[in-house]
């Protein structure tokens, strides 16, 4: 016998034939149609690969959807794996992506705000209302905060905001067809320089100013970052200088804390006053590149910054700094700062592990300085009147002055400008013109979702950095959210934790599976205190960002301040 014949052969079973060869390329195929849909879109805007969310966001605005056929399309002509493409436009809430055998979605999309202070206003109600009212012609979904908290409870109809929002008040929009944010007033390059703007920032370009000199301007003064974190503002400048060139800069204008709204008041009433704060503080770090990275809930100020932008750069005043302007798709996790520079870079928005630090290695790799809006609103001001002016105000043991966005159950909602360490009574009762009618104090988020719950027996602490974290909480954002009798901890601690949930970025298991067994174990009208306690110390030790680290912050604060709503 041969050595051939020793060798086996694949038998074929009766009435299989050879394998068929493939007609095409193993994948989903590039549709020609769909890739001069893209082309179109694009124009003459690059492919690079930072732009991959812009891109996306044109898709997205022009058909209301992401279709499969779109983002093969995409992948094509960015030169990107199509893998690379689905994980992002799949990571953000705004984008829908619709498969071939999806049905059509509706042209119109109604977002319904989910987040605390809209649900205490009736937003699950007005929800369940839009839904029997327009049934299928109509997508309403629930979305998180919309930095709207004082008009609660808001809807969102295609990029149009309403609030507070009732069915006809919504209706009414649905049936003028306008689905554009309104427009703002504002006070424009014109008016803003005719009060002495930009001045500064012309003495610094000038040289009559040095970048030590206003660093320690910004030092003296103690301002600390006002997004949450709190470090000393004039501090990360001095560091992100000493950092090898080229040096960028990121802003921070994703306020998706649930009870902020701060910044956005500031950029659609005086947006130069923060523009020329970003540029100084460019200008003192020596910054080549400035991205602006803001929430795509603000579509009004994003017409307002385009309109502004282009009026400096006509004016000569941005000739030092590059300025882009970059629109977020949804994700509340890319408030973190270095999910923020992830998010910019057209990535997934998942936090970094540290060191390094983004002023180290941050925006492609190199040193960047992250700055919060308010935080930049207050540069000119600090450096014209001195650091001892800012420093000086406050109460309590506060220093400088704060923007608290309030919302919840008072008779007066909105962004109080206050001394830093003022207490919440203290913002009731001279901010607030007291609790709504019928409310009776009981508690209070003294930095939004993940700051905690106090009872109103806490009412007399200050509202500043360090002061808060021995009882459980601190003041973040200064996002603060007033309950009343009216309202169940139970409740309120399982909503903040749904958010959390449906925020959560992913990336690591003790985020990821805590905060939706957290859920779970929260939805039973008798807590587990034991394994949820267990449970949170979990995502606190083990989680890589902030989210994750906070997230069972508002279920320590009810076992602790209200067990009687659990048990």
């Amino acid at each position: 016998m041969s050595e051939a014949a020793l060798i086996p052969t694949k038998r074929r079973h009766p009435g299989q034939g050879r394998r068929k060869t493939r007609s095409a390329p193993k994948g989903r195929q590039l549709d020609h149609v769909a890739l001069e849909g893209v082309q179109a879109l694009l124009g003459d805007r690059p492919r690079d690969r930072d732009l991959l969310i812009e891109h996306l966001h044109l898709i997205q605005d022009a058909l209301h959807c992401l279709p499969a056929d779109y983002l093969t399309a995409l992948a094509h002509e960015m030169r990107l794996p199509l893998s690379e493409v689905y994980e992002v436009a799949s990571f953000y809430a705004h984008f829908d992506i619709i498969k071939d055998d999806d049905p059509a979605l509706p042209n119109l999309t109604i977002r319904v705000c989910a987040s605390l202070s809209c649900a205490l206003s009736g937003g699950q109600a007005l929800q369940n209302d839009l839904l029997a009212k327009y049934g299928s012609d109509v997508r309403v979904v629930p979305a998180p905060c919309m930095g709207r908290c004082d008009s609660a409870p808001v809807a969102e109809v295609g990029h149009r905001h309403v609030g507070p929002a009732s069915v006809d008040a919504v209706d009414a929009v649905v049936q003028s067809g306008n689905f554009h944010p309104k427009p703002t007033l504002y006070q424009d390059l014109d008016a803003y320089c005719s009060d002495g703007g930009y001045s500064l920032l012309k003495s610094c370009l000038a040289g009559d100013k040095t970048a030590t000199d206003v660093i320690a301007i910004m030092e003296d003064s103690s301002i600390r970052g006002l997004g949450g974190a709190g470090f000393p503002t004039g501090r990360k400048w001095g560091l992100v200088r000493a950092e090898a060139k080229p040096r960028y800069m990121a802003v921070n204008a994703d306020e998706g804390e649930p009870g902020t709204f701060k910044d956005r008041t500031y950029l659609e009433q005086a947006p130069h006053r923060f523009l020329e704060g970003m540029l100084i503080a460019a200008w003192a770090v020596e910054a080549e590149r400035i991205y602006i990275y803001l929430r795509d809930e603000y579509p009004h100020i994003r017409d307002i910054l385009l309109t502004e932008l282009s009026k400096l750069e006509t004016a000569g005043l941005t000739r030092n700094t590059e300025i882009i302007l970059r629109r977020g798709a949804g994700a509340y996790i890319c408030g973190e700062e270095s999910a923020m520079i992830e998010s910019i870079e057209g990535k997934r928005g998942l936090p970094r592990h540290r060191p390094p630090y983004v002023a180290q290695v941050g925006l492609f790799n190199r040193p960047t300085l992250v700055n919060n809006v308010e935080t930049l609103y207050w540069v000119r001001d600090i450096i014209e009147k001195g650091a001892a002016w800012f420093s000086s105000e406050g109460r309590n043991g506060g220093v400088g002055m704060r923007s608290y966005s309030v919302s919840g159950r008072v008779r007066n909602p909105g962004v109080k400008f206050a001394p830093a360490g003022i207490t919440v009574r203290q913002l009731i009762d001279e901010y607030c013109d007291g609790m709504a009618d019928g409310h009776d104090f009981k508690a209070y988020l003294p930095g939004g979702a993940s700051g905690g719950i106090l009872p109103a027996s806490k009412a007399d602490l200050p509202l500043e950095f360090g002061k808060l974290e021995e009882f459980g909480s601190f003041v973040g954002s200064h996002a603060v959210v007033i309950l009343s009798n009216h309202d169940n901890m139970h409740d309120v601690a399982l909503n903040l934790m749904r958010f959390f949930e449906d925020e959560s970025c992913g990336q690591c298991t003790p985020c990821r599976v805590g905060t939706e067994k957290a859920v779970k174990l929260m939805e039973r009208p008798k807590w587990d205190t034991g394994l949820l306690e267990e449970l949170g110390h979990a995502m606190a030790d083990a989680s890589i960002c902030g989210l994750g680290q906070a997230a069972a912050n508002p279920v320590f604060s009810v076992l602790r301040y209200f067990p009687e709503d659990v048990t």
